[in-house]
């Protein structure tokens, strides 16, 4: 009897060992998911924004594909079983560029996903092109509200939200900590993202402060660098505060070129995409500027056991810590990983585009910044909160104080209502 049950349980364990054996081999034989990855790689973008998306790419897939990711995105190594593989794309170049480079992802390189773009007026390019070639495309961070605004697209999908919370949020933190604004300016990009993040603000201080007087509105050209001319027209409008949505080597030009001739001192600055000028110029950043991170990202994100993952592994290999593009990059694969593994439901067969749509609409998942909800745009759009703060330098440390934050129901239109028409209902805080 002994020799029996000896010989039975040793059947049962061969048995197991090679039941086990093929369902391996099946995974590590996975066909890849291939995914076409753009973002700035070279020009003055690249440094504050492209490469830290880039790298937080390279970091988060790494760990996925070798299953280290801590919960919710630990069980399954890559997305659902199959092995993640980059493509990686410079998005320099400008819209037409852009628009070739895409193509040549789907049409050549037969990437199964794309993940990118920064600049609004990219987003504005490929988008219906996303349609066109019917492939599945994830905007990881521009921020203009038309595009879900003013069309509706099947293939696309943004994992951020949009410039309407960076703008109300923006007026609202004002309403609340400088009461006595009367006189407003701006210097913002002359495109898409520029203008529309200028129209927001003005629309929300105008409901917030009825009275208030627009003094000046500066439009460089993207990445124009220079800007002694603007900064002289600020300094002469003598406003209360200066709104700004610069971005990448811009958003440190006007920094540098803004703060030693005293337009930091005479009005108060608001940089709605102010975090990533923190790491390298935080202690030339002037005591009392506005700094916002376009959602709850770095300094403002939720203490997760997702963002302290994100934070260690990232400053880790890179030894320093992620910004603000880092954070969406990551939140954009996280957003499709969850919609590709809702598609497959348990199952071990890939699911198809279709069926990862479908999942992606309406979907609400965790990335390093908190919960992100595809609220807007049909199901395709985020809807996310933000948070501001004030600069404060204690000692030789930058520090934020007055740090508010916003959920997405206070600074975000309902859907199918566009924010130009929104803001015009807005609320100041009780």
């Amino acid at each position: 009897m002994k020799s029996s049950l000896w010989q039975c349980t040793w059947l049962t364990a061969i048995a197991a060992a090679l039941a086990w054996i093929p369902s391996t081999a099946a995974a590590e034989d996975a066909k890849p998911f291939r995914v076409g990855i753009v973002t700035f790689l070279s020009g003055a973008a690249a440094g504050p924004f492209g490469v830290p998306a880039r790298n937080a790419a390279e970091v988060v897939v790494e760990a996925l594909n070798a299953g280290t990711v801590v919960a919710p995105y630990g069980n399954t190594k890559g997305i659902g079983g199959a092995p993640l593989e980059i493509v990686f794309v410079d998005e320099a170049g400008g819209t037409t560029k852009q628009v070739t480079e895409y193509r040549n992802l789907v049409q050549q390189k037969n990437v199964d996903a794309v993940i990118g773009y920064i600049s609004s007026g990219d987003c504005l390019a490929i988008a219906p092109v996303a349609d066109e070639l019917k492939k599945l495309t994830v905007f990881f961070d521009c921020g203009t509200p038309r595009i879900f605004e003013d069309a509706s697209y099947k293939y696309l999908f943004r994992t951020g939200a949009t410039a309407t919370i960076d703008n109300v949020a923006a007026a609202l933190y004002l309403n609340e900590h400088k009461k006595n604004t009367r006189k407003i300016a701006g210097i913002n990009q002359n495109y898409a993202w520029g203008q529309d993040s200028w129209n927001d603000f003005v629309a929300a201080m105008k409901v917030l402060v009825p009275n208030v007087q627009i003094a000046t509105s500066q439009m460089p050209k993207l990445l124009a660098g220079q800007y002694g001319a603007e900064i002289s027209a600020l300094l002469s409008a003598d406003a209360d505060v200066v709104h700004s949505s610069f971005w990448g080597g811009d958003l440190d030009a006007l920094i540098l070129q803004g703060a030693p001739r005293g337009l930091f001192k005479k009005s108060t600055v608001v940089l709605t995409a102010g975090e990533t000028a923190v790491q390298k110029l935080g202690d030339q950043i002037p005591d009392g500027t506005i700094i916002g991170a376009r959602g709850p990202f770095d300094m403002f994100a939720p203490d997760t056991e997702l963002n302290r993952w994100f934070r260690k592994v990232y400053t880790d290999r890179y030894n320093v810590p992620p910004s603000y593009p880092s954070y969406k990059m990551a939140q954009a694969i996280f957003g499709l990983k969850a919609a590709y593994e809702k598609a497959q439901a348990g199952g071990k067969a890939a699911p198809s585009q279709e069926q990862i749509i479908v999942a992606f609409e309406h979907l609400t998942f965790e990335g390093p910044g908190g919960k992100v909800t595809m609220g807007l745009g049909k199901g395709h759009q985020a809807v996310q909160g933000t948070a501001y703060g004030t600069v404060k330098h204690v000692g030789d440390k930058f520090t934020l104080t007055n740090v508010t934050t916003y959920t997405a129901e206070r600074v975000t239109p309902p859907d199918g209502v566009k924010s130009e028409d929104w803001i015009k209902g807005l609320k100041a805080a009780k």
